[in-house]
């Protein structure tokens, strides 16, 4: 039997409730109709590409979104059994599935474990009402509550909760107490980031000095109530929530192994971790970016556009689920190797950058390394590149210089 290669597959659900007003991810309200329609194209897409990538064993799935649980049960179930039946899949692959508190049952968590799912990740953002509220966020920390305890209750033995620091009137106080609430119940996996203000969004329009409240998504209603929202946490505020992430989780077990995310020992999110070690991954989906043989495409964003494509027919498979395709150039590969394994704590290994691309990396990147370690921004050990503490807390610079 051949060696297979690896590969990750990712699963876009663009549905949710409501948007949130930070969120630039590629979201919306959808009608039971146009959910219906999307899952039966979604299974055509599998069908499709599943069929093209033979050679391939798939080493972990993510189905993000969105919030997938928002699909009804018999859609989602259809989908985890079409990617059962499409791909090769390893029999122990990590199987993620967002979901967002208040949209989970008893009934669906038991569905989409018996259909695979065995990892969840549930967006909780603050454990306080107020600051869910300016976020947008369609539920309250109890409903969060009641949500993980139906998680637990149907098996589930490997959760993340997603967390946002730096949001609207958040407090050092606030946070610390957000994050002991949630390390009390004990998820195994805790992914914490600080806001970011993303061009685009409601968010943009209330807090960037050049915005003049001109998002043509926004009702006066809604415009109103983004002006009234309290400032964001100032630069040295963030910054203090940024400390108390990394040493409180540490006190609590949970070990950064990224940037921006912890975990108990055993517990890293394979599915990432391959996408910041170079494993290919293959986008199902509205707008899915993918990345396989060197080259990255995404499928068309245009929902209608989606929806009605012949896929049987090559030219137009082609025209819908491989927009922008691009094949990247040794370079091209050397520099995303580093920049996206610099996320890692642990760093790029000296001997896996050799096994991918047949150059030592000190012939290749000697200057910037030996820079880098005279500023103490990295460090060698263990035989691999690290980025130090002080390092990752200028991270984005350090990343910069590996590019041309």
């Amino acid at each position: 039997m051949m060696n297979k290669k690896s590969l990750e597959i990712y699963v876009h659900v663009p549905f949710c409730a409501r948007k949130c007003a930070y969120c630039d991810f590629l979201s919306f309200p959808g009608n039971q109709q146009m959910k219906r329609e999307y899952t039966k194209r979604l299974i055509e897409e599998i069908k499709c590409q599943s069929a093209k990538v033979k050679e391939y064993q798939v080493i972990s799935v993510f189905i993000g979104g969105g919030t997938p649980s928002i699909l009804s049960v018999e859609d989602m179930t259809a989908v985890l059994h079409s990617l059962k039946e499409g791909f090769d899949i390893l029999a122990d692959a990590e199987i993620t599935m967002e979901v967002n508190p208040g949209t989970v049952t008893a009934e669906s968590l038991f569905c989409y474990r018996e259909a695979g799912v065995n990892r969840i990740s549930m967006g909780l953002q603050s454990a306080d009402d107020k600051e869910l509220r300016y976020l947008g966020r369609i539920h309250t920390y109890d409903e969060f509550l009641k949500s993980y305890q139906r998680v637990r209750m149907a098996g589930f033995d490997n959760v993340n909760v997603d967390l946002i620091s730096a949001i609207p009137g958040q407090t050092l106080e606030s946070w610390k107490n957000t994050l002991k609430k949630v390390t009390m119940l004990k998820p195994e996996h805790i992914s914490a980031y600080s806001l970011i203000v993303e061009h685009g969004t409601p968010y943009y329009d209330r807090y960037k000095e050049d915005s003049k409240m001109e998002s043509k998504s926004l009702t006066p209603e809604e415009a109103c109530c983004l002006k009234s929202l309290p400032d964001l946490p100032d630069e040295d505020t963030e910054r203090e929530m940024y400390y108390l992430t990394r040493g409180f989780l540490a006190d609590q077990g949970y070990e950064r192994y990224e940037i921006s995310n912890y975990s108990k020992k055993g517990y890293e999110c394979r599915h990432n971790i391959g996408y910041w070690t170079g494993v290919e991954y293959l986008g199902l989906g509205l707008g899915s970016a993918s990345y396989m043989n060197g080259c990255r495409f995404h499928n068309t964003p245009v929902f209608n556009e989606y929806c009605s494509a012949r896929l049987d027919q090559e030219e137009e498979f082609q025209k819908v689920l491989r927009q922008e395709f691009e094949q990247l150039t040794i370079e091209e590969k050397m520099e995303e190797y580093m920049f996206l394994g610099l996320r890692l704590t642990k760093g790029v290994s000296a001997q896996g950058f050799v096994s991918s691309f047949g150059h030592n990396i000190r012939n290749v990147y000697g200057m910037v390394l030996d820079a880098m370690e005279e500023e103490g921004l990295m460090e060698f050990k263990n035989g691999y590149y690290r980025l130090t503490y002080r390092g990752i807390d200028i991270s984005n610079y350090v990343m910069s210089r590996f590019l041309a």
